[in-house]
């Protein structure tokens, strides 16, 4: 097995989640526990016990995807301990991103989950500045896509696999896009329930705040490959990472890309960590070769055999 390890950066975010590893796993528990301590509040009370809009909320949500991943993580570490080969490489999908580096060893666990903290106040607060919205593409043509945006003044913020690309801007714009790809042929254009444009223009103040954030931040760039979001590429050093990270918050997510990649460089199977099966579905329809694991929960965890 030469493993890419996965973080999503959404998921079945429901109340309830990881309380599972929590109680099997001392590994586990240690993370959650962990994040309260960075926090100063129990979020690990959030994420087990709700309620499902606070859980979903933005100040919150990503806090808790990350440290349901993390969890899983050290829960899968601890089950197979010096049987476990290292990754080719590690990415995650927008917040997913900080999973990663912390899997790779580029940040401690409590320096990411305070960076979350702040990227989701951030984030609420340009939400609330400049409201906007989102709308997922299926099976459309990437370039009459980008050609469309472009003319709607909205932006492209997930590229996530052949067949799947999210639009991301003003309602106005997004609204405007979807009619114009439908007259176009594309009849799979589905607005999303979202808080706001995400990884959009709308989102460049947050941007700009997070930048400012990660310069008091220790970063360490390792052996271990992560592909960034905004670059679809590793970076040389500390402060390359801070530039894709505070770049990712308005930039496109190029995620098939960065799937591609992992490949190319020698990965074989897909293992996700963090709720839900979101990345191994896109492995799925981008490489229908790749081994694909999910490691979501106790019962699955259990499941894994290397």
């Amino acid at each position: 097995m030469k493993p890419f390890y996965v973080f999503s950066g959404q998921g079945a975010q429901v109340p309830g989640m990881g309380r599972d590893l929590y109680e099997t796993s001392p590994a586990a528990k240690a993370v959650f526990d962990a994040a309260d301590e960075a926090l100063g509040y129990k979020i690990s009370d959030i994420i087990f016990n709700g309620p499902a809009e606070t859980l979903t909320s933005s100040i919150h949500c990503q806090c808790a995807i990350y440290t349901m991943s993390c969890a899983a993580l050290a829960a899968f570490k601890e089950k197979f301990g010096g049987a476990v080969p290292a990754p080719v490489a590690c990415a995650g999908l927008s917040l997913g991103e900080y999973a990663a580096l912390h899997a790779a060893g580029m940040i401690s666990f409590e320096d990411g989950i305070r960076l979350l903290s702040q990227r989701g106040k951030f984030m609420d607060e340009a939400c609330k500045a400049n409201p906007g919205t989102m709308a997922s593409v299926l099976g459309g043509d990437r370039a009459v896509i980008e050609e469309v945006a472009e003319e709607c003044g909205i932006d492209v913020a997930n590229y996530n696999s052949p067949a799947q690309i999210v639009i991301s801007g003003t309602v106005e714009g997004v609204g405007k896009a979807v009619e114009e790809l439908k007259a176009r042929g594309m009849r799979k254009v589905i607005p999303l329930n979202v808080a706001g444009a995400f990884h959009s223009r709308l989102m460049a103040c947050a941007g700009e705040k997070l930048a400012q954030a990660l310069e008091s931040v220790e970063l360490t760039v390792t052996d271990v490959p992560v592909y960034h979001n905004f670059s679809a590429d590793t970076a040389k050093d500390a402060s390359e990472v801070r530039t894709l990270l505070a770049r990712q918050v308005a930039g496109s997510v190029r995620w098939e890309e960065c799937l591609r990649r992992a490949v190319a460089a020698g990965a074989d199977t897909v293992i996700e960590f963090g709720p839900g099966n979101v990345l191994t579905g896109l492995a799925r329809r981008t490489i229908s070769e790749l081994a694909l694991v999910n490691v979501n929960s106790a019962e699955t965890l259990a499941a894994v055999e290397l």
